[in-house]
């Protein structure tokens, strides 16, 4: 009888802990730890890719691996889809248009689309990314209609319960830069995240995850949020490929935090994008998991359960024990220009763990003889590193700055040129 309750009591005690381990994130770089991290050209019996045709393979069994654990499937099936232009306004003086879209996929879910396109005939590279509160944060013009659905922005004046007012029009003007982007030579298209799925754990049940159930022939449970917005730009670049002002095989696909993540996801399953950004995309995006530093797996699955699978879950404090690691998840996006940036202020989205999770994807990328950030050294703040694949991490908190757009602008203008109409920035 004791020894039962002893063996009850031992037994509580492991329950209590764990359950009070998650509150712990660590800052700590001492406290970090050792891990070891899986080979991205190592096969399921135990042999190594050594060229880019067998990689080729080896690609499909990770992104298989992401479907089953983290992110989802994506949907096979392609849906019939119009648009609609709403408006055309010239904008900067002239020099540019921003256009309006409407987007329908399958008769039944819709979308807007901003569009801001210098003023020039021919066609242009775009940077193609979601936004978090409506597409006229990003924007002080007056035409771009308030977006009407849930968004997690919530300042006062700004937006009241999780929906956008007058006031919040330019509100991340900031992050998108649309004067600079003009400048360089580019244009910019952006969709509200939520006009996919609304982030929120029920955000599913008004987005394509349900309205075009039928249609995608996928239930709910079987992808995620994150794979719904990944779904979103890829079908945003099936509209972009019928614009005649857009250059469709230099779409670059970016995405700060939580958009971060659903760009990279999108790179991985859609080969046509140019090149990738991830800015501060943090756990679940460029951070490698299994260095516990910042924002761990428990604590993401624990606040934001609908970005990804049930199952991902079931790897919280036993990060070791899943088949891959981010590192693997960007190795996916090579031979393309890859760019992953971090902020100092933003240690909860661990910048060193961004960094290493960018620099382990050499191995692929030398397959394709390739530099992607080489064996260099974690840098300084402000000092971009890297070829194909670039990292920096500058001054300043989680946020998409001038600065980050700057050296967007540069890596994109060597590796994805405009036309010699336009300057390289």
């Amino acid at each position: 009888m004791k020894t039962a309750l002893l063996l009850i009591s031992l037994s509580l005690c492991g329950i209590l802990a764990t359950a009070q381990q998650p509150f712990v994130a660590n800052m700590d770089e001492s406290k970090v730890g050792n891990f070891t991290l899986p080979n991205p050209l190592q096969k399921p019996d135990g042999t190594i890719v050594k060229n880019k045709k067998a990689w080729e393979k080896q690609r499909l069994y990770w992104l298989d691996q992401f479907q089953k654990v983290m992110y989802g499937k994506m949907p096979g099936k392609k849906l019939p889809q119009s648009s609609q232009l709403v408006s055309r306004t010239e904008i900067m003086g002239g020099k540019a248009i921003q256009y309006i879209w409407t987007l329908t996929f399958a008769g039944k879910h819709s979308v807007t689309v901003l569009g801001v396109l210098p003023n020039k005939a021919g066609k242009v590279p775009v940077f193609l990314g979601l936004n978090f509160c409506g597409n006229q944060t990003t924007s002080t013009e007056p035409s771009i209609p308030i977006f009407e659905k849930y968004v997690i922005c919530n300042e006062a004046g700004q937006f009241k319960n999780n929906l956008g007012q007058a006031e919040s029009r330019g509100v991340w003007a900031s992050r998108w830069q649309f004067e600079k982007v003009i400048a360089a030579g580019y244009g910019s298209i952006t969709v509200a995240c939520g006009d996919f799925e609304e982030d929120l754990p029920t955000g599913y049940q008004k987005g394509i995850r349900s309205t075009l159930a039928d249609q995608l022939g996928l239930k709910a449970e079987e992808w995620s949020c994150i794979g719904a917005w990944a779904w979103g730009l890829s079908r945003t670049a099936d509209f972009l490929e019928t614009l005649p002002q857009v250059d469709a095989k230099k779409i670059i696909v970016h995405g700060h935090s939580r958009l971060g993540k659903a760009a990279l996801w999108a790179g991985a399953n859609d080969q046509r994008f140019a090149a990738i950004i991830s800015n501060e995309s943090g756990e679940g995006g460029a951070a490698l998991s299994r260095r516990n530093y910042g924002e761990n797996l428990w604590r993401i699955t624990s606040s934001f359960p609908h970005w990804f699978l049930n199952t991902y879950k079931d790897y919280a404090y036993k990060e070791n024990d899943l088949p891959f690691d981010q590192h693997i998840l960007m190795s996916l996006l090579a031979p393309r220009p890859l760019y992953v940036a971090s902020a100092m202020g933003d240690q909860w989205s661990d910048p060193r763990g961004e960094f290493l999770g960018a620099q382990n994807t050499e191995a692929v990328y030398q397959l394709y003889g390739k530099t992607g950030l080489g064996t260099v050294a974690f840098p300084g703040l402000n000092n971009p590193v890297g070829q194909q694949v670039r990292y920096h991490i500058r001054e300043g908190k989680h946020d998409m700055t001038d600065y980050d757009w700057g050296e967007y602008l540069r890596f994109v203008g060597e590796v994805v040129k405009p036309d010699k109409n336009h300057p390289q920035y």
